[in-house]
């Protein structure tokens, strides 16, 4: 969809300090990659130094938002007009939400099926084919489709999961008996997931089995990750895809978990910290640490 925004309407929408290049009167009809933009396009480039230089004058793009403090020659903006700030992918960010992105349409698909003992908020929006059972949604959270939410769950506010995700399922507890079989450990908890959390699609979320899992506020989680039972997550934390978390795992606040990290049961991470990708973390790791490889070792501190 297109849409007309002037230059003007743009930085006025700005809450952060920045300088323009060029004309505020040029408009914008769509966001484009830099490198895909036409003269309408409204583009970033998040380049430093003299790498953006070539990017920025190679572009069609009309409005490009770029670095502070670099000086551009006027040819350089003579037919476009650049928006200088701090950082320009979050800004560029900022204006898509504030000037591009649909506006969430709130409702409950006909083929969704709702325990009548759920407490659903009236502002949220659940997909087909959802099962939610005993549990609470807050306020503009959206469910898409497909999604699997067990009794014992809450959810808060402004929460977004997506199609194909599981929540509450019962996590992996057995022991063994004198007979050398297994009896499973009965799993009584359940899962919290506080405000403004994202789950991505075929998420796997299991309940707690005396205590709840917890994943906590503003942290976001991709696409196929397993979090066993007993977990707490962190606020502010990103977890990316492939992801295993193993049972009674605890993660601080601000930590990022790269693709195909493997942790083990039991661990406890601190705040701060970037464990690699595909790494196995087999031990406790501290805050403000960066740690990789099999099994996870110190890089250097999280600076």
């Amino acid at each position: 969809m297109k849409k007309k925004v002037l230059v003007k309407q743009l930085v006025a929408s700005l809450n952060e300090s920045y300088r323009v290049l060029g004309s505020i009167d040029r408009y914008v009809l769509t966001p484009s990659p830099i490198d895909q933009a036409e003269e309408t396009s409204l583009s970033f480039c998040s380049k430093k130094r003299e790498q953006p230089l070539e990017t920025i004058r190679n572009s069609k793009a009309g409005v490009i938002v770029c670095p502070d403090g670099i000086e551009f020659p006027e040819l350089d903006y003579d037919n476009k007009t650049l928006i200088q700030v701090s950082n320009p992918r979050l800004t560029f960010i900022r204006l898509l939400q504030r000037h591009f992105a649909l506006a969430p349409q709130f409702g409950i698909h006909p083929s969704a099926i709702i325990d009548e003992k759920a407490k659903v908020s009236q502002h949220v929006y659940i997909g087909p084919h959802c099962y939610i059972g005993e549990c609470e949604v807050g306020e503009g959270t959206m469910i898409y489709g497909n999604v699997y939410i067990y009794s014992g769950v809450k959810i808060g506010r402004r929460g977004t999961i997506h199609a194909g995700t599981v929540i509450g399922a019962e996590g992996f507890g057995f022991e063994r008996n004198e007979e050398g079989k297994y009896e499973k450990f009965p799993q009584l908890g359940g899962v919290v997931i506080e405000d403004d959390v994202e789950i991505g699609s075929n998420v796997s979320i299991d309940r707690g089995a005396l205590s709840d899992t917890i994943i906590g506020e503003g942290t976001k989680i991709d696409n196929l990750v397993h979090i066993a039972h007993n977990v707490r997550i962190g606020k502010h934390c990103i977890v990316i895809a492939v992801t295993i978390i193993g049972g009674s795992v605890q993660i601080g606040d601000y930590t990022w978990i790269a693709p195909h990290v493997c942790i083990r049961e039991g661990i406890s991470i601190g705040s701060h910290v970037l464990v690699g990708m595909g790494s196995v973390v087999t031990k406790d790791i501290g805050d403000n640490l960066v740690v990789m490889g099999i099994p996870a070792k110190e890089i250097r501190k999280n600076l």
